[in-house]
């Protein structure tokens, strides 16, 4: 017997005698395990509807659908009459040899195969016959369905009317006329409300101490119950979780008295371990249960499950978890450096870049501890290195602030961006006894040397900050300021110990230098690519979809198709939009993906450099790709349930998902952060999500939610004093 398989044959069909009524038969044949000899390939002829003619010369080749499987598939009508047909071996380009299968003709009738199961076999000389098994699938298909393929597919060989644009380019001239699209010169007529923001300072965003009564006594804290979406502040606030505890509800121990500065209660302050420094450690209560927090994974997953991510961030929690120590599970990034060098806003991209990747990343910020422990409104005598008892209860709240950190990571936690001065090697050398066993410490640390960039932050911060909210007068709270300063200058110690970052002189992104010691693994090494590329030079980025796409107008998904009418109208729109928003701003950029619904889109805008990022194409629909919802629910029930529960990590059939968009974008957020001058980016509804939800610091799972209409403009600002959003809607 020859070299072919001997398996019984399979034949599948889901149509029956009652199923006859109205649809089509869509028949598959398919033949395994078929290893072309030469440039012989697997043919079917036989009777009409197949072929009408038992001519081999005729014979329909069948096509390879995987190194071993070959497909041939048609439609027929589920009344049609016998259809005889068999397997025979040749070439495409010639009709010798032949070789037809050995036994009697197959039958299908009735949507179903009549008589034996049987193998192919194919006689090749005397001594030789081959054997491959068949495969028989019949599915009914209504006409409609059929219509609707055969339309996508036509469009899709529709020649790219794109595919002379190179990747990178620049008109110098605009493209054809056509209708009118001029704008209005004053632009502010097109704006319409964005999601609601409020001026909240950054540090108040931050983790909320557990063990504290936050009762809104302290004026100079001013707490909000909900952040906004993109804040209007120092620094963006990456916190959405808060623990607001109810008093009513909290056990207060033996030997506890009442703080008198917020109302809070203390527990009678004992001697912290061998350092000699009294360390209040809040409430002493049992541990206030959190809340929901804004990037924790399904109720169903437990405290220690992987990240919510895919890709590189996944592979490199799984090597952590399997092959690294304990502690290294578990990361803090302890800032280090002088008031007003930027800490807090380092801290707060940090921790927003973080957790966009899918870490569970919070921001613990000493400062908001000290205003609920101690009261906002201490001058600059309270932190003066020969007032020991400022020493002590500064050292205190940080200690409180480790602990708590160090709490959360063991409930699952994974980053802990720890922000304070922490300027002497003893505070330091305090945390990293706090750490051993539990998290890998790694010191961060922020010079800078330019005082415009000093004298900017002080007013910024005597402006913003709760330690000045009581204060009337701006200059008495500005010379104040600078007393403070004074006396941190006159205790600081560089960081010399353990592993760190240093980040010098980096605030204005025309250069600087950093500093890296002892720095290893995934997840810090891309902390040190993220920093290297961040700076606060002001500059807006404008987000925007494509013009409508014929697809968009058929309720279609993916697919490649031009612009329609107002699609082609709303880019005439933008172009005149970009000409006079960034009229002055002529190192401007123009991000397309390599869809050519972005590439026309774009096309029409004159003086900007356009490039095309394979990164910023649409969302991969796999095998749904030019099928509408409806058609996907009626046709693929399960995908569509499966979608429905978790949008966030469904993925498509041979196509991706939304945690699959986040990791190739990654390259697109480091390359914005780099940038200098104005980026607008022309990309799709589910990229733009993904883009949109890191500026904003959504959750991940908000992401598929996320409202990104058509012909609207979302311009994110940023800066020294965050991120702020601006929309325009150009046409309906």
């Amino acid at each position: 017997m020859g070299t072919g398989s001997s398996i019984n044959l399979d034949t599948t069909s889901h149509a029956t005698a009652d199923d006859h009524a109205g649809g089509q038969l869509y028949i598959s044949l398919k033949m395994e395990d078929y290893i072309p000899k030469g440039d012989l390939v697997p043919h079917v002829y036989g009777s009409v509807p197949l072929v009408g003619s038992w001519d081999s010369s005729r014979a329909l080749p069948m096509e390879r659908e995987s190194s071993s499987m070959w497909q041939l598939s048609f439609v027929v009508s589920p009344n049609h009459e016998t259809l005889d047909f068999k397997f025979l071996l040749k070439s495409k380009d010639n009709n010798e040899p032949c070789i037809v299968e050995e036994g009697p003709t197959r039958q299908f009738m009735g949507g179903a195969l009549q008589g034996i199961t049987r193998l192919a076999q194919f006689r090749v000389n005397e001594d030789e016959v081959l054997e491959y098994r068949v495969c028989i699938k019949v599915d009914r298909v209504s006409p409609f369905d059929l219509a609707a393929s055969w339309r996508a597919y036509q469009e899709n060989l529709e020649p790219s009317t794109v595919r002379g644009i190179p990747d990178v380019s620049i008109n110098h001239e605009g493209g054809e006329n056509g209708l009118s699209a001029s704008l209005d010169l004053d632009l502010e007529q097109y704006v319409v409300p964005a999601p609601p923001t409020s001026v909240v300072y950054a540090a108040n965003l931050t983790e909320n101490p557990r063990s504290m009564k936050l009762d809104g006594s302290d004026k100079g804290v001013g707490l909000t119950d909900s952040p906004p979406t993109i804040k209007e502040a120092e620094v963006v606030g990456p916190e959405r979780e808060t623990v607001d505890p109810d008093p009513a509800k909290m056990h207060h121990s033996p030997g506890m008295v009442e703080s008198k500065s917020v109302g809070t209660f203390s527990p009678i302050q004992k001697q912290y371990n061998d350092k000699g420094l009294f360390v209040d450690r809040g409430v002493g209560s049992s541990r206030l249960v959190k809340s929901a927090s804004v990037t924790n994974l399904p109720d169903s997953e437990s405290k220690n499950s992987m990240p919510a991510a895919a890709g590189a961030v996944a592979a490199a929690a799984i090597a952590d978890q399997m092959l690294g120590p304990k502690e290294d599970m578990h990361l803090a990034i302890v800032l280090v450096g002088l008031p007003a060098r930027g800490k807090t806003f380092t801290a707060a991209k940090l921790t927003r870049y973080l957790r966009w990747l899918g870490h569970d990343t919070k921001h613990f910020n000493v400062g908001k501890y000290r205003r609920l422990k101690h009261g906002a409104n201490l001058n600059a005598d309270f932190f003066r290195v020969d007032n020991p008892e400022g020493m002590e209860a500064r050292n205190e709240v940080a200690a409180l602030a480790m602990d708590d950190m160090i709490a959360w990571m063991q409930e699952g936690g994974q980053v802990g961006i720890f922000d304070a001065t922490n300027s002497t090697s003893h505070r330091r050398n305090m945390l990293m006894k706090m750490a051993e066993g539990k998290c890998k410490i790694i010191f961060l640390e922020t010079i800078c040397n330019d005082p415009k960039i000093i004298e900017r932050n002080i007013r910024l911060k005597v402006q913003q900050s709760p330690d000045y909210a009581e204060e009337p007068d701006f200059e008495a709270g500005y010379q104040d300021f600078k007393r403070r300063l004074d006396n941190y200058e006159k205790m600081y110690e560089p960081v010399n110990e353990g592993s760190y970052i240093k980040m010098i002189d980096m605030a204005s992104g025309k250069g600087g230098q950093i500093q890296v010691n002892n720095i290893g693994g995934y997840l810090p090494g891309r902390i040190v690519f993220f920093l290297v590329n961040t700076h606060l030079t002001p500059r807006p980025i404008l987000l925007t979809r494509h013009g409508e796409s014929r697809d968009n107008v058929r309720g279609r998904i993916g697919g490649d198709t031009v612009l329609s009418g107002k699609g082609e109208l709303y880019a005439k729109k933008l172009s005149n939009f970009v000409e006079k928003r960034l009229q002055n701003e002529r190192a401007a950029s123009i991000w397309t993906s390599t869809l050519q619904r972005t590439i026309l889109t774009a096309n029409q805008i004159v003086g900007f450099p356009k490039i095309q990022w394979r990164a910023l194409d649409e969302i991969n629909a796999g095998v749904c790709d030019g099928m509408t919802y409806e058609e996907i629910k009626k046709n693929m029930p399960d995908e569509y349930e499966s979608r429905k529960k978790d949008k966030l990590r469904y993925r498509y059939p041979r196509g991706e998902s939304y945690l699959d968009v986040i990791q190739r974008l990654e390259p697109v957020i480091i390359e914005l952060e780099r940038q200098r001058a104005p980026v607008v980016v022309v990309s799709h509804q589910a990229v733009l999500r993904a883009l949109y939800a890191y500026f904003a610091d959504r959750p991940l799972k908000e992401i598929p939610h996320i409202e990104m209409p058509l012909h609207t403009i979302i311009e994110i600002q940023m800066g020294v004093t965050g991120v702020q959003e601006k929309r325009y809607k150009l046409m309906d």
